[in-house]
């Protein structure tokens, strides 16, 4: 991962916007920074969960905290032009698949006005010169191949969320022609992860989460879909490729555009079933129960990225297996839950993961 100490090299004293900074992988970047000595401005809603990693980490306290919503493009402008990034982080978005049935127009506004909004701030903000515009790997029409999608393989989506997400990226190309190539100081691209887990993440209708839930209220975990298969990767992993590819963009600016693919390897894709079975073990309690939901909603059931691109040209690897991934995962709600620091314990899994940085 470039040199041991690229990450304070780049980031130590620069000022960083992080849209979304109270969600899971926001919250996790958030506080990385921080802690490396970057300036750190947040602009999100407030978490839309009881309980958050925003929350235990006391974030609020530690780096500059604007509450907003990115459909609110005056605000959005103005907080952007007080604070004079060098750096943006776009990761604020309604985030799951199955809220985006119950709300699409929400779910649309959200994913593709307020990255419009977010794509326009930055272009009337001459501070910035790296923008890391995070959608998902949902963004590709999915056919439920057995090969990892490419960066230039069709976008799509069938359901509001993946849809939102394939636009978003339509809006961003959209923007780098129409604008970013004119601004010869500023590089951006976009990032495409895959599912992402680790500790902190409350989110509802997401796979550790609801083992979690139900664990600690001695309920069955109930999985619908068992057999669907996903490309697991512990939150860090992604993070790092962000990091990488902002300090690319900061050092070339139009060398490093485009999209690129940030997802563990083929070997380590499981089921939804094996990844809740294994977090069971780490904990010493919990069953399964499957159920047939009675919505006919369309769900995914195979989906892998193909990450060559950031493997040979950024030097991006996992560090993390999937076995890994999961223990890391499941003691950090084992501890947290215990009474122990969420602070402490995120800051350990951080150096455990960097450690270029202790």
């Amino acid at each position: 991962m470039q040199n041991p100490h690229f990450l304070k090299r780049f980031f130590s004293n620069k000022k960083v916007l992080i849209t979304g900074h109270t969600g899971f992988k926001g919250s996790w970047l958030a506080f990385l920074l921080n802690d490396i000595g970057a300036d750190v401005m947040g602009f999100a809603l407030p978490p839309v969960t009881a309980i958050s990693h925003f929350d235990l980490l006391g974030l609020d306290k530690k780096i500059k905290h604007v509450v907003g919503d990115i459909r609110d493009a005056s605000l959005l402008t103005d907080a952007m032009n007080k604070f004079q990034p060098e750096f943006v982080f776009h990761l604020a978005a309604q985030a799951l698949v199955r809220p985006s049935y119950d709300d699409p127009t929400a779910t649309f506004s959200t994913n593709v006005m307020g990255s419009v909004n977010l794509l326009d701030a930055v272009r009337h903000c001459e501070s910035v010169r790296s923008l890391v515009y995070v959608t998902s790997d949902k963004c590709y029409e999915n056919v439920e191949w057995i090969w990892g999608y490419r960066e230039n393989d069709r976008l799509g989506g069938r359901d509001p969320y993946s849809a939102s997400k394939a636009a978003a990226e339509v809006v961003f190309s959209s923007y780098a022609r129409s604008f970013f190539e004119q601004h010869p100081s500023l590089g951006a691209a976009t990032a495409r992860a895959g599912n992402v887990i680790g500790g902190g993440d409350w989110a509802v209708d997401r796979i550790i989460p609801d083992c979690m839930r139900a664990i600690e209220a001695g309920e069955p975990i109930l999985l619908r879909n068992p057999l669907a298969t996903r490309p697991w990767q512990h939150v860090l992993e992604p993070l790092a490729g962000y990091l990488m590819l902002a300090a690319r963009l900061y050092e070339q600016p139009k060398r490093w555009g485009g999209s690129w693919n940030f997802g563990p390897s083929t070997h380590e894709v499981r089921t939804v079933q094996n990844v809740a079975e294994v977090i069971i073990g780490h904990l010493g309690k919990g069953r399964i129960e499957v159920f047939e939901s009675k919505t006919q909603l369309h769900e995914a059931r195979l989906l892998q990225l193909n990450c060559d691109k950031a493997h040979q040209l950024l030097g991006w690897y996992p560090r993390w297996n999937v076995e890994e991934t999961l223990k890391a995962t499941a003691h950090w709600y084992k501890e947290v839950i215990n009474g122990a620091s969420a602070e402490l314990i995120t800051r350990a899994q951080i150096r455990t993961f960097f450690p270029e940085l202790t």
